[in-house]
């Protein structure tokens, strides 16, 4: 792999740890209607209970929402109405105070971004309360998206250990990315050949590597056609089942150079996966141009403050099409924390690599994918435990 593949963090901006925490702490509420004349009292007040403010939702269940009503400080009288709705969309329900508190159940509205608002009317004064909320499509299971950017020697090689892998794991899906010559090739390598097909034989999947130059122009799309269809020729659909565009563009711009590769890899079979390397949220319509996009590629502490919530359209995709590569994991513990913020609604991720190996952005030195991480079957374990809904395994 080269250095030009391994981007700087100027692409991994995201909301910093101390924005999140205040954005994750709830809030909300609401306005007041003026109070009643006679000073001192406050008049009627409503204020959502649940769900906490910027929280992530499914959206394919019925979630419940409250609100508590009061009046000069007191709970409202049992069976004061609450109007309900979100926006967008057509959501509209009324639910009655008892205990001062009232209850709907929100179904029926499209993943993405909503805003809650609640209102209530007593005695002639109205109060509101707003919050935003954001729902996501069903989760699929995490799989394992592997930058396999590795030689697979004769005598021996990570290749063979993620065959091993794909044996011993067969519930967690595990993609390798296979990158000979920087995916630039006239002949297929008997090793890559042997190697990926024994990998795809035991049950994994393979990507073929093609870099892009962000859609400038410096390559030529001639040239990364070419590219793509030599994977294909020289090591066939026996071992490619999809394109792994590296170094993909972000800006809205460049987006008809991509749906042009699009274009070309599903006339070749519509069944190859394409999948998209920005390493950063781009603009929404390359979720048209891909079947998968790799929205975060970074460090670990650039992963803990990414935030999908700044670009909600995010939520209206399911995490199967969203994919984070995070290198400087030192520990197979951060490992596991780094996995379960994966799994977790606000990130919506499905297929994921956390690595121990280091790149330093500043003096450009490292390669994150030069190996598999040395808790790369802690990891595989990690996966699988959690697409079970069950306690990740001791480190």
């Amino acid at each position: 792999m080269s250095l030009r593949r391994i981007r700087f963090p100027a692409r991994w901006g995201s909301l910093a740890l101390a924005a999140l925490l205040t954005a994750c702490g709830g809030g909300g509420g609401g306005s007041n209607g003026s109070p009643p004349q006679g000073g001192g009292a406050s008049g009627i007040a409503i204020a959502f209970t649940t769900p906490t403010s910027e929280e992530v939702l499914a959206a394919d269940v019925g979630v419940a929402i409250t609100a508590r009503v009061t009046v000069n400080g007191n709970d409202a009288a049992d069976g004061t109405s609450v109007r309900f709705s979100a926006t967008p969309g057509t959501f509209s329900a009324t639910g009655t105070t008892r205990n001062g508190v009232a209850t709907v159940v929100l179904n029926g509205v499209l993943p993405g971004r909503q805003e809650l608002n609640a209102s209530a009317s007593v005695s002639g004064q109205t109060a509101t309360a707003a919050r935003v909320v954001y729902l996501r499509a069903a989760p699929a299971p995490l799989t394992l998206l592997v930058p396999a950017y590795f030689y697979p020697s004769s005598n021996g090689s990570h290749w063979d250990r993620m065959t091993v892998s794909a044996q011993a794991f067969p519930a967690v899906s595990i993609t390798a990315i296979m990158n000979p010559s920087n995916g630039v090739f006239t002949a297929a390598d008997p090793n890559f050949v042997r190697s990926a097909g024994q990998f795809v034989a035991a049950g994994g999947k393979v990507l073929g590597y093609v870099h892009t130059r962000y859609g400038t122009g410096a390559r030529a799309l001639a040239d990364v056609k070419a590219n793509i269809d030599a994977y294909l020729s020289l090591y066939g659909r026996g071992i490619i089942s999809g394109i792994f565009l590296d170094e993909m563009s972000a800006d809205a711009a460049r987006l008809p150079f991509y749906r042009e590769l699009h274009h070309h890899i599903k006339a070749q079979d519509p069944r190859l996966q394409v999948v998209g390397n920005p390493g950063t949220v781009p603009a929404a319509g390359y979720a048209e141009v891909t079947d998968v996009l790799v929205t975060f590629e970074g460090n670990s502490a650039g992963f803990q403050a990414y935030d999908p919530r700044s670009t909600p359209w995010l939520y209206g995709h399911s995490n199967a099409g969203e994919s984070a590569l995070v290198h400087n994991v030192a520990t197979c513990a951060a490992m596991q924390a780094a996995v379960q913020l994966a799994a977790s609604g606000r990130y919506n991720t499905g297929p994921v690599y956390m690595t121990d190996l280091e790149f330093d952005p500043v003096t450009g030195t490292g390669n994150p994918w030069a190996a598999l991480p040395a808790y790369w079957n802690a990891l595989l374990q990690t996966v699988n435990a959690t697409n079970q809904g069950a306690r990740p395994p001791a480190c």
